[in-house]
């Protein structure tokens, strides 16, 4: 499942009463690896009593991210994005006019430096999205999750109108806030696709996640299952829409879209066929120890202590308890845990990072996920359904997850599937080199050829037997 990295940044000024200098566009590099930095754009208004930020990341596609709270005192700027997994504190430097400061993201303390300077935007290659006008039908559209009263906005892509009434598909996207086109780091996988299918005769319907780009709702208070009923609702609307063949409705997920996919499902008649792109085939607690682990990029001294240590925070977090009392023993694990002691540098405010640590832990959408195992789904599907994975994915790695995959569907009763490793290609099924995130914006194809045809002959087969 995606990480989202993400920073935000403030200004501080003199004395004199200049708070105007601090709203205003500011801008840095955070060098995120050696030699490779990544730029984080952060929008100030407000005024000395009240200031907020709105931060966007280019080569993630992330834009509009609001922080928790941002204070400004002394010459000190603190930008508390606990919210978003990261804080910033920095002090105005009159000389250089810059927001000198650290950016911490868990036990990670980086440099970074803010400036008023103009942005130079290099906007990269990306030959694949299609350019305007479409030799298809494009419409802006809204549908409303009544459970939820939740109000989500997309867009349908038709084939050419002498085609009557083409089968479609619904695109879920995966962790993390998404808008209709899964934008992440400058790529947009699913406008990609949709541009694909609707080429070939299907209609396909994608949409912001609630809470996010043009849709209603909290997306911070969803979990897992409450994703799964906007997916219903989107169903609900294509059946009643006049362009649309009822009949032959499918679901293409990726990620945590690939786990909700079966969900849904399974609690609609009108799913004809379900396609799993990068899912995993774990409980999440496992999903996220195993993340934890192999994901690590700080020295620990005893590999073996720390992944006991990981292992018993999960085991707390996921309890059937209720939530103020999990929080409750998780802030008495961190406290009196000497892991934790050695990992955190001493500038860190123990009190305050342990805070931060539960509130991820114990948030609504991961206390859910940390319980769910999509192959008690899977074991449940009576469809045809295909399953790919990228032999490079580093998010969700096959090990883990490919074989678990395929012997549920082995176990259920899917009269038609298939799972398929496809050499080469990383989470986002990009042809890659390493698999590992930071090289998603450094290539310029944003979905393999292979994957798209892979994806669309299949269901093309599907719909011809439906």
């Amino acid at each position: 499942m995606k990480n989202l990295l993400i920073i935000i940044a403030f200004l501080t000024l003199p004395f004199l009463g200049i708070s105007q200098d601090i709203t205003g566009t500011w801008h840095g590099n955070l060098e995120v690896q050696a030699g490779r930095k990544m730029l984080f754009i952060f929008q100030i208004s407000g005024n000395e009593s009240k200031l907020t930020t709105e931060i966007a990341i280019p080569s993630q596609g992330a834009k509009g991210l609001q922080s928790h709270l941002t204070t400004f005192a002394d010459g000190v700027l603190i930008v508390d994005a606990s919210n978003l997994g990261f804080k910033f504190n920095g002090k105005w430097n009159t000389a250089s006019r810059t927001i000198e400061g650290s950016f911490q993201e868990g036990v990670n303390i980086v440099p970074l430096v803010l400036t008023k300077e103009s942005i130079v935007e290099v906007k990269p290659n990306r030959p694949q999205e299609p350019i305007k006008p479409y030799p298809y039908q494009v419409e802006d559209i809204t549908f409303t999750n009544q459970k939820d009263n939740v109000t989500l906005a997309g867009t349908l892509t038709l084939p050419n109108p002498s085609q009557k009434k083409p089968p479609v598909v619904i695109l879920i996207s995966g962790s993390g806030p998404q808008d209709r086109d899964e934008s992440f780091m400058t790529h947009k996988p699913f406008l990609v696709l949709s541009d694909y299918l609707t080429r070939r005769g299907i209609a396909v319907l994608r949409y912001d996640d609630r809470g996010f780009g043009e849709s209603t709702g909290n997306f911070a208070e969803g979990t897992t299952a409450d994703f799964a009923s906007d997916v219903l609702s989107a169903i609900d609307f294509l059946k009643s829409h006049p362009k649309i063949d009822k009949s032959k409705i499918g679901l293409i997920g990726h990620s945590e879209g690939a786990i909700i996919a079966p969900m849904v499902a399974n609690q609609s008649k009108d799913v004809g066929f379900i396609v799993m792109l990068a899912g995993t085939g774990t409980s999440g607690k496992f999903v996220s120890y195993t993340q934890s682990i192999d994901n690590r990029n700080f020295p620990v001294a005893d590999q073996k202590q720390f992944e006991a240590y990981v292992k018993e925070a999960i085991d707390i977090a996921s309890t059937e308890k209720e939530t103020e009392s999990v929080k409750e023993d998780l802030i008495i694990f961190y406290q009196n845990s000497e892991m934790l002691k050695s990992l955190l540098p001493a500038e860190v405010n123990k009190k305050e990072f342990i805070q931060n640590l539960v509130s991820v832990r114990t948030s609504p959408w991961m206390r859910y996920f940390y319980n769910y195992n999509p192959v008690d789904e899977i074991k449940k599907i009576r469809i045809p359904a295909l399953a790919l994975y990228g032999s490079k994915d580093t998010q969700v790695p096959p090990k883990y997850h490919l074989q678990q995959v395929k012997d549920a569907l082995a176990a259920s009763k899917s009269k038609h599937q298939e799972v398929v490793l496809l050499v080469g290609l990383n989470h986002i099924f990009q042809e890659s080199k390493t698999g590992l995130t930071s090289e998603y914006a450094q290539i310029e194809q944003t979905f393999a050829p292979l994957a798209l045809e892979t994806i669309g002959n299949w269901i093309i087969n599907q719909i011809n037997n439906l």
